[in-house]
């Protein structure tokens, strides 16, 4: 352990000597740029002030990425010997980058920049300043650039001015949902969202060849006082140019579908070769509306299904939200590899043309999917280590994405896992899991289609069946679970999912008695019971991101499960409780009746491309009732591990104070409740390679109920919780190879409750108050 520090401090060494050396390979009539630096309005309020982190994009030069405060990058791209082109060099200017050299013309030029940006937010009057140091560090440049926003021009007017007079009883109805009020600064980024809106707007619309090139605005500033009355411009439509080259312009022109046509087995390859050949000789099936052409073959996909993904009918006007619902749908059925939606103008083709009305015209809607790979088979191998066991499993998965010509998808998995127990102590010291599951979803609501179809994006309802058998050196049980799952978007941000129906079986056919006896927890004990769990559930997924900074994501994910209602009020209606017992039974198993909810909220700030700060905040409770004197196993909480609190493996911390076990093999520490707060600070090293450090605080409890016997210390006690509360750092690698992300975290207790008073703060680093975890994708 020691020669690994020495070791690690003579490479920090080497590389705190390199920042040094850096500047001896630089001209001597130059600098190194070392620090960029904006300095905000401080004489506005915060909520007024133009941020610096949204001007950086605007500065035309930025300093060389540095490696722990270091100029390593930079050093190292230096070293490679200008002189030579050989694959040792060649590695060194790929791991390094050339130094960034202070430069007069391209800071002025980031002034300029800074300036336009600070007019196009409404600040005219503004200024910008720089100042370059260049003494205080030798061969290296600071350069701080001053913003002085000023007094910011302000709207004082909103008209309209419809040179498309058919669109004034359309648009102006529509104001209320104006982005512009009198009194808002006048910013230009504003103006374009509002182009962009009113855009939209008229293309759900029907007017399918509106853009925002047909809004423009004319700003009058010379009422004086930093006042600007905004004039929006409703233009005509380009028509085109006549003879001699002059622009025709005519009224906006509402469009109508025609024909709705879908090729299911489109093949864009064969399409280009074939171009002048491909669409002809095509046979076609009708179905409502949607023309299913296909060739040779009859298509894959019943036409009924793929009505039901694509809300484009003939006769209805075009609407681009339609066209990107369809876009969604299709995609969603996880059948078609691509989608490709275009639109043709039919010629010399008018219906209802009236001075009094906006003349319409005819569109036909051609929609090209091409399919992916109908059949798989997915095998996997993966091994694992811990202190106390070694671990190996299988799985072997075959997937069918169209078994019904439904785009119905198929999924059977099975599992095998073989784990072995390093504990000298364990009598028994294997331990064997074998599972097989299969799944069936289809694009579409079935039985439900009326009460949860309007307005939903990719719709989906799926069935699982699966049995887990697991042989555990204290016990044996099978897990058998069966579920109806309904899932959809609203848009792009909301998801939703619920389970009307969700049936879970644990039989328990052998527990070690003297394990079951050294329980000295009864609530834990009656977790060990087969039980019958009949629930209702829901989830909720918001994920947000910000206009200003649409780095920045806020994700809030909130489940709520309720189990054992419906059976309980039949029991108690229909039935008696077993003779000698204070509970009901379903099918001789007794069921359990509890109530379950937890919420998961996460927020990310990007400082660059890959620096970033992430933090989370979790809670969770169970209660059992009725029924019930205790949760199932399952729905239990735990901490530890690598999405969790990460000093720790997972279920061996808490709950609460309670002093830890001894000599247990596989951890059950467990809770009917859960706090846990997580920040985590994320920046690059090199290429692929990211790193990370981070902090963990969080616990789990029992709730206090009556008739249930457990230690105090492992009860939830408002005025005593956050004694209990236990603190990790650490630090992690993470390899960013594209499609994944893979994650090593080496957590660091730093204070843990389940020791003895006075030994809970960690003064002594000792390998056993630290855990390492493997993971994949980010915790959170």
């Amino acid at each position: 352990m020691r020669r690994c520090l020495y070791i690690v401090v003579a490479l920090l060494v080497g590389v705190l000597l390199s920042s040094c050396n850096v500047t001896r390979l630089i001209p001597s009539n130059e600098y190194l740029l070392q620090r960029v630096k904006v300095e905000e309005d401080k004489s506005l309020p915060r909520s007024e002030r133009v941020k610096g982190d949204e001007v950086m994009k605007y500065i035309r030069q930025k300093p060389n990425k540095h490696f722990l405060g270091t100029d390593f990058y930079a050093w190292i791209y230096l070293m490679a010997n200008p002189e030579k082109d050989n694959g040792w060099n060649n590695l060194k200017r790929k791991m390094g980058e050339p130094p960034v050299l202070f430069n007069m013309r391209d800071t002025e030029r980031s002034v300029s920049n800074l300036k336009v940006y600070l007019d196009s937010r409404g600040y005219y009057s503004s200024d910008v300043d720089f100042e370059v140091d260049t003494t205080y560090r030798r061969k290296r440049a600071k350069v701080t650039y001053s913003l002085h926003q000023g007094e910011p021009y302000h709207i004082s007017s909103i008209a309209y001015d419809f040179r498309d007079r058919n669109l004034e009883p359309v648009l102006l109805p529509d104001t209320v949902n104006t982005l512009l009020h009198r009194g808002d600064i006048f910013d230009i980024s504003v103006l374009e969202a509002e182009r962009q809106r009113i855009a939209l707007y008229l293309k759900d619309r029907g007017y399918y060849n509106f853009s925002v090139n047909n809004v423009s605005y004319l700003a009058d500033t010379l009422g004086g006082d930093r006042k600007v009355g905004v004039k929006v411009i409703i233009n005509q439509n380009l028509a085109g140019y006549n003879a001699r080259g002059e622009a025709i312009y005519d009224n906006n022109e509402v469009y109508r579908l025609r024909n709705v046509n879908v090729i299911p087995r489109y093949n864009a390859v064969f399409a280009k070769s074939n171009s002048e050949n491909y669409f002809k000789g095509f046979d076609s099936v009708e179905y409502k509306g949607l023309n299913v052409l296909f060739r040779d073959k009859r298509p894959k996909v019943r036409p009924k299904v793929l009505r039901g993904a694509i809300p484009i009918y003939p006769n209805y006007l075009y609407n681009y939200s339609e066209v990107n619902r369809t876009y969604s749908n299709l995609m969603a059925m996880g059948y078609f590899k691509s989608a490709r939606i275009n639109f043709t103008e039919v010629q010399n083709k008018q219906i209802n043309p009236s001075a009094k009305r906006p003349t319409e015209r005819l569109l036909d809607c051609d929609i090209y999917c091409t399919p992916a790979l109908q059949q798989s088979v997915k095998a996997e191998l993966e091994a694992a280590t811990t202190s106390s066991f070694y671990g190996l499993t299988a799985l072997l998965g075959y997937q069918n994405k169209n078994i019904f010509r439904g785009a119905e998808m198929l999924e059977i998995t099975g599992t095998a896992g073989y784990e072995y127990m390093k504990a000298p102590n364990s009598k028994k010291k294997h331990a064997m899991e074998f599972g097989i599951s299969a799944s069936l979803s289809f694009p579409r609501f079935l039985l439900a289609d009326y009460a949860i179809r309007s307005n939903t994006t990719a719709p989906k309802t799926k069935f699982e069946l699966s049995y887990n058998y697991q042989d555990r050196p204290y016990y044996k049980r099978g897990l058998s679970s069966m579920s109806w799952v309904y899932s959809w978007r609203r848009n792009t941000n909301s998801s939703f999912v619920i389970r009307p129906i969700g049936i879970n079986l644990v039989d328990v056919s052998y527990i070690d008695q003297n394990y079951f006896n050294s329980l000295q927890n009864k609530y834990l004990k009656y977790s060990f019971q087969s039980q019958l769990i009949v629930a209702i559930s829901g989830s909720y997924l918001l994920k947000k991101s910000y206009k200003s900074a649409p780095n920045n994501t806020t994700t809030v994910r909130a489940n709520l499960e309720l189990a054992g209602n419906l059976l309980s009020g039949l029991e108690h209606l229909l039935s008696k409780p077993a003779e000698g017992k204070d509970y009901y039974e379903f099918l001789g198993i007794c069921f359990s009746q509890y109530a379950r909810a937890d919420i998961d909220a996460s927020h990310k700030i990007m400082f660059g491309k890959v620096t970033a700060l992430a933090a989370r905040l979790y809670a969770g409770l169970a209660y059992a009732y009725g029924n019930s004197d205790a949760v199932p196993f399952d729905r239990l909480f735990y901490a530890g591990g690598s999405n969790s609190m990460r000093g720790w493996a997972p279920r061996t911390l808490g709950p609460g104070a309670s002093p830890a076990p001894s000599n247990v093999v596989y951890p059950t520490q467990l809770g009917d409740m859960k706090l846990e707060a997580n920040l985590e600070f994320r920046f690059p090293i090199w290429g692929m390679f990211h790193g990370a450090t981070f902090f963990d605080l969080g616990n789990i409890w029992y709730v206090d109920r009556k008739n249930v016997e457990y230690p105090d210390s492992s009860v939830f006690h408002f005025k005593e919780f956050y004694k209990q509360l236990a603190f990790n750092t650490g630090v992690g690698l993470r390899l960013d190879i594209k499609f994944a992300i893979l994650r090593l975290d080496w957590g660091i207790q730093l204070h843990n409750p389940n020791n003895p008073v006075g030994q809970r703060w960690i003064h002594n680093f000792k390998w056993r108050n630290t855990f390492l975890n493997f993971g994949v994708g980010y915790p959170f």
